[in-house]
């Protein structure tokens, strides 16, 4: 069953910099070690320090897998130290969804590009 690891981020509202480096960093390491990466995204409006990714598995034993490659990627253990040494996370939680099939991909763009 495939699922999606939301992530949601505490991040210090005045190292925003540091964390869009260490998302941006994340966009060749997940896809490498088996993630499906949708998007990390900052804050824009209201609350100023909640960050959040997304990143979609095949099941919740490949996330298992993802997480070992990680340990083992140099780039993701140096991202890892980046944001501990910058601490620019101040606290990180994770939640694995499972999808409404139903409901994926059903934006207005599809809508448009059907009727248009």
């Amino acid at each position: 069953m495939p699922v999606t690891c939301f992530i949601r981020y505490q991040i210090d509202p005045f190292q925003r910099a540091a964390f869009a480096e260490y998302a941006e960093r994340w966009a060749a390491i997940i896809p490498r070690c088996g993630g499906a990466l949708i998007g990390y995204f900052l804050p824009h409006e209201g609350t100023n320090d909640i960050a959040f990714a997304l990143i979609s598995f095949e099941s919740l034993a490949e996330y298992e897998l993802y997480r070992i490659r990680l340990t083992q990627d140099a780039d993701g253990r140096a991202n890892f130290e980046f944001a501990q040494s910058k601490k620019f996370v101040l606290r990180e939680e994770r939640t694995f969804l499972e999808g409404v099939k139903s409901t994926m991909q059903c934006g207005a763009a599809k809508s448009r590009s059907e009727h248009g």
